[in-house]
């Protein structure tokens, strides 16, 4: 079992002993994912269309509701892959209050649905779960935005690499996007030598900066 946490902003998280690390920030996980990946990532990206999305770590679920709820809101479609090496169990996620804490229904069923097949969540959101790490994953499609949430370079450095990035890169379509919330040194430097133009952002709350990546 991990550890159950509420954040600052009421919204719920989990702290993981393997890795001593918390799934969201503590000042707010709801405020963080909408900022991050909602916000800067997502809703710029549907602007021109259907978006592919591709998330390392899905975690909880958040940033995959938090895109299936814009995805109807817009009425424009989100193909969605995530990949998870350790995911968490069903009395877990049943346990976290993102539908509260979004006024939204239907969080479940983004952890009912089966790993390893594409899944029509609504007429507008397709999810593929994959339980794996991201080295064994080889994608099937190119994709729009990354959603970069793997723990921090402390707790997870091989996942922080200009290697994994590369891998990365070669999958994200001219002009796609990642963006994560770390903004260390060594994340700018591998992303910006595996090929993407970084940008740095105001992050969440008290959080100073956050990263944006652009493929060239």
């Amino acid at each position: 079992m991990k550890r159950f946490i509420i954040t600052e902003d009421g919204s719920h998280s989990l702290f993981s002993a393997q890795f001593n690390q918390q799934y969201h920030s503590l000042q707010g996980a709801l405020n963080e994912s909408e900022h991050i990946y909602i916000n800067l990532g997502l809703r710029p990206a549907l602007e021109n269309g259907p978006v592919s999305v591709f998330e390392m770590g899905f975690g909880t679920g958040l940033n995959a509701f938090l895109a299936w709820k814009l995805a109807d809101q817009l009425q424009k479609q989100v193909f969605y892959t995530s990949v998870e090496a350790y995911p968490v169990s069903m009395l877990e996620a049943s346990q976290l209050n993102y539908e509260e804490a979004t006024g939204e229904k239907g969080f479940m069923q983004l952890h009912h649905a089966p790993w390893g097949k594409e899944t029509g969540i609504s007429p507008f959101f397709y999810l593929r779960k994959e339980i794996t790490t991201l080295q064994d994953f080889t994608p099937d499609r190119f994709f729009d935005v990354i959603f970069y949430d793997a723990f921090d370079p402390q707790a997870q450095p091989e996942l922080w690499t200009e290697e994994i990035f590369t891998k990365i890169a070669a999958q994200t379509k001219p002009g796609g996007v990642l963006v994560t919330y770390s903004s260390k040194g060594i994340v700018k430097r591998a992303l910006a030598a595996a090929g993407f133009a970084v940008e740095r952002h105001k992050g969440p709350g008290r959080k100073a900066h956050i990263l944006k990546a652009i493929k060239l």
